[in-house]
């Protein structure tokens, strides 16, 4: 039998449905797949910009406590994990000896205090002595001289009276002699023969009279010459007041010295009772602990440590190859194993060198037997300000930091 192959208008729609069908469903797919590659490329540059080591440790100064001066324990107010502020009493020494060397030192200053002021007084006086010894010494000198040169010509003058005088009474005494002749012979009269002899005894005691003028003024010039000399020897000493005023200017300037080594034996004693209380250097947490009430401890002694809880930062020792990237002041996650919680921060400087160079003995690679090792370089990362209010991180805590470098 012949067929029907008449078809109406929709003969054909069951086929063209499905491909239609089939299409639209695939869509979904391909959107899904987009979205996938569209994340798979974001997290492939989110996490391509990062870099992370699980190296890494919180640290921090840990302050030692130790004496200053040596000393007899009489109190430890502080327990280990007690948290103490800055300023705090850790450890109390028998403050006793030292107050006595304090008051001792002040009695010394108070003494070299005295003495200073005694010598400073002496000075000025010596001075003013000193010059008024020498003025008047020297004017005395030019006196004495001047007296030496009246009585010299006063000398002068007696000699000159007493050779005048002995020449007339040589003349008197030869008319004298001539008139006795003449009065044997009466050739003159008695009157001027007696004349004769009065006239000779008058030039002998003149003469007499000149030769004693003559010894006095002599003595006299030997008296001047003797003042003169007792002058010199007083100018001499007067001149040797200006090293007598240095002596004591020495001895005011060595009292001024005591004073100050005096001054600083007071200072270093009150430094001393001060040591005797020994406070905390920083906010923190006490640990190590050792010292105890009746313990004698000597100057340097360990008696225990305060850990700052605020002055913490991160190390991470990055390998090499995460270096390429890293700036100074790049931002950082740290992830902190103890509590599994997150904390902001910053790197703050990249060390010089690698770990292995700060060890006690780093690796020689000229010896030979080189065998290429990745390196570690410590990274410095600090925590941003008001991250951890309650003091919960502690020096020695794990944590891993990443670091986006991109």
């Amino acid at each position: 039998m012949p067929q029907n192959t008449e078809a109406g208008p929709g003969a054909t729609e069951p086929a063209g449905g499905a491909t239609t069908a089939k299409k639209r469903s695939k869509i979904p797919l391909i959107v899904a797949v987009l979205v996938l590659v569209a994340v798979a490329i974001f997290a492939w540059r989110h996490y391509a910009g990062w870099v992370s080591t699980d190296d890494a440790e919180i640290e921090g100064y840990i302050y030692p406590i130790s004496a200053r001066v040596p000393g007899h324990v009489i109190r430890v107010p502080v327990e280990n994990t007690q948290y103490v502020q800055k300023g705090t009493v850790l450890v109390q020494l028998d403050p006793t000896d030292y107050r006595v060397a304090l008051d001792r030192a002040k009695a010394r200053l108070a003494n070299a205090e005295a003495g200073a002021r005694a010598a400073e007084v002496g000075v000025p006086i010596t001075s003013i002595n000193t010059m008024s010894q020498v003025h008047s010494a020297t004017a005395d000198v030019a006196s004495a001289r001047a007296g030496i040169e009246a009585a010299e010509k006063q000398f002068d003058a007696a000699e000159a009276r007493l050779s005048q005088a002995e020449a007339n009474n040589v003349t008197a005494q030869d008319n004298l002699h001539r008139y006795g002749q003449l009065v044997g012979k009466n050739e003159i009269s008695r009157q001027e023969y007696d004349e004769a002899v009065q006239a000779a005894r008058a030039t002998a005691a003149l003469v007499a009279a000149a030769q004693a003028t003559a010894a006095a003024a002599q003595q006299g010039v030997a008296q001047a010459r003797s003042r003169l000399a007792d002058a010199q020897a007083k100018l001499r000493f007067a001149q040797t007041r200006p090293q007598q005023l240095r002596e004591i200017r020495a001895r005011s300037d060595a009292a001024a010295a005591t004073v100050q080594a005096d001054e600083a034996a007071v200072q270093q004693a009150e430094l001393n009772l001060q040591y005797t209380t020994i406070v905390s250097p920083v906010d923190g947490i006490v640990g190590k602990r050792t010292a105890v009430p009746g313990q004698n401890v000597q100057a340097g002694q360990a008696l225990m440590a305060v850990v700052p809880t605020e002055q913490i930062w991160v190390t991470a020792n990055f390998k090499e190859t995460q270096l390429r990237n890293m700036r100074v002041g790049q931002k950082a996650n740290i992830h902190v194993d103890t509590y599994d919680r997150d904390y902001s921060g910053y790197v703050d400087g990249i060390a010089g060198a690698t770990g292995v160079q700060f060890s006690l003995l780093p690796p020689e690679n000229a010896t030979g037997n080189y065998v290429k090792v990745v390196q570690r370089i410590p990274v410095r990362i600090l925590f941003d300000r008001g991250q951890d209010p309650h003091h919960l991180l502690r020096v020695g805590m794990s944590v891993e930091p990443h670091v986006r470098v991109k």
